[in-house]
């Protein structure tokens, strides 16, 4: 049952991200110029709402859907790591004109050289996974 809910959800997600435009090249391209404020309200919306969330689970200590308890860990905080992630995110996200939540949703609305990216991101993962105890912390 939990299994088609998160269907339902990622559907309805999917139709939004479609219907607002922000899996639309476009309106990435226009973002990227500063022609259009669009997607930076995208954005800040999905901020803004994201840090409502997870305060709201921080102070009402809210667990999982299968009861388990969601202690948020601390992060360690590693300057250098955290920009060429950007960069590489950027990189990426400029190339292929979508970030990973449309690239599922360019797939869904017919767009199949996406599924390029797709594969490029998910090998991507698994080399991350392969390297990952060899990189600095």
């Amino acid at each position: 049952m939990k299994s088609i809910i998160f269907l339902i959800v990622g559907v309805f997600f999917g139709i939004v991200m479609y219907k607002s435009e922000a899996a639309s090249w476009f309106r990435i391209y226009e973002m990227f110029e500063f022609g259009s404020f669009h997607m930076y309200g995208i954005i800040g919306s999905a901020l803004a709402i994201g840090v409502v969330g997870v305060q709201l689970i921080k102070r009402k200590q809210i667990k999982a859907l299968n009861g388990a308890d969601m202690h948020l860990q601390p992060k360690a905080k590693s300057f250098w790591r955290y920009i060429l992630g950007g960069i590489l995110f950027g990189l990426g996200w400029a190339l292929a004109g979508a970030c990973p939540g449309p690239m599922y949703v360019l797939i869904g609305a017919g767009y199949l050289p996406i599924l390029l990216v797709v594969g490029s991101a998910i090998l991507g993962t698994f080399v991350y996974g392969l390297l990952k105890s060899k990189l600095p912390h």
